[in-house]
């Protein structure tokens, strides 16, 4: 076809346009679906409730940690008995309809041994190719290591992040309440770990990536409330797949006693927080935003965490139609924290935008 020197023209400018957007978008991340200003949920019945063995009479499964691998479900867990001794427990099944049928595994029969244990999270370490389980001892994070998380006995012994013990900031702010909860998460160049205290604190520690387990320190005050019920415990962060934003959730008491979650969002996890849904009246998951067919088994929406796209340190989430695995508990049930009867249930999202 013959083209005039005015359409040639007009031609190499829309390609050369073209050329420039097409850099553009190769050079930035994908647009992601943006996360809604408040939020609407749907909520399972109770999925996993404690399995009680000779040596485990239980009372409690609850803190779970979820990562979807090899086409099955697997769940890391906190017990406790009925005289409010804690443990953990893992457990792995196909889909969320086998989960209350899926087998126990005690891990206190493993190497990670007798004791306090408590709180997990479980993540694909990809620099080592190793999965890490990161949970709470009373007086340190710990963690154990393997190759194989589909078997319960391969983890390693529990070996611990804070080589000194808690650092001074905590032992400055934490008054009385106690250092829990722990949470790791990497971006490109650093690990951080969070930690929560029960008074109003959020903290939040660093090292290399390529230095990680060890080296954590410049321990910082990452949120605090002067309520410090507003602030309690029990703080998931996630990066947003395809996007430079970060989600933090943290678990509040309400002024009804009753356990939600309040958010926040950053561009970066060493950042500033600034809230998203936050509030009783617009939290991220409580109550009065979850609906239940029949009868509500529980009012209490407390520590969970969400689904991941996926099982690597950066703990990616896709923005898209949120789901949360979380403890709840009958809203008739009283007594001792430690005896009170929690199971694990799923949230999952019904405004998503996308």
């Amino acid at each position: 076809m013959r083209v005039t020197r005015r359409t040639g023209i007009l031609a190499g400018g829309l390609a050369l346009l073209w050329g420039v957007i097409l850099t553009a978008l190769a050079a930035s991340p994908a647009s992601a679906a943006p996360l809604p200003g408040s939020f609407q949920w749907n909520s399972s019945g109770v999925l996993i409730s404690p399995k009680s063995d000779a040596s485990h009479q239980l009372s409690a499964v609850k803190d779970p940690s979820v990562v979807y691998h090899n086409g099955r479900w697997h769940v890391f867990a906190s017990t406790t008995t009925t005289n409010g001794t804690y443990s953990m427990v893992y457990l792995n099944f196909p889909s969320w309809q086998e989960a209350g049928a899926a087998q126990h595994h005690y891990l206190d029969q493993t190497a990670i041994g007798p004791g306090y244990k408590a709180a997990p999270q479980v993540f694909w370490f990809e620099p080592q190719k190793l999965w890490y389980l990161v949970y709470q001892t009373g007086d340190n994070a710990a963690y154990s290591t393997t190759t194989d998380i589909s078997n319960p006995r391969s983890w390693t012994a529990p070996k611990k992040f804070y080589a000194n013990g808690m650092p001074q900031i905590i032992k400055d702010n934490i008054g009385s309440g106690y250092w829990v909860d722990f949470w790791v998460i990497c971006d490109s160049a650093k690990c951080y770990l969070f930690s929560s205290d029960d008074n109003g604190h959020l903290y939040r520690s660093e090292t290399t990536l390529a230095n990680y387990p060890n080296g954590f320190t410049n321990t910082v005050i990452a949120l605090q409330d002067s309520n410090k019920y507003r602030l309690w415990e029990a703080s998931n962060v996630y990066k947003l797949k395809d996007s430079d934003t970060y989600l933090l959730l943290n678990e509040a008491i309400g002024g009804d006693g009753k356990r939600y979650f309040r958010s926040w969002t950053s561009n970066r996890i060493n950042g500033s927080w600034t809230p998203l849904a936050d509030t009783e009246s617009n939290p991220f998951a409580r109550s009065n935003n979850v609906a239940f067919s029949g009868t509500p088994w529980t009012r209490d929406i407390s520590h969970g965490e969400m689904v991941r796209h996926y099982n690597n340190q950066t703990l990616t989430i896709n923005p898209c139609r949120l789901q949360f695995l979380y403890q709840g508990m009958n809203p008739s049930a009283s007594g001792p924290y430690n005896t009170l009867p929690w199971r694990l249930g799923l949230l999952t999202q019904t405004n998503s935008p996308c």
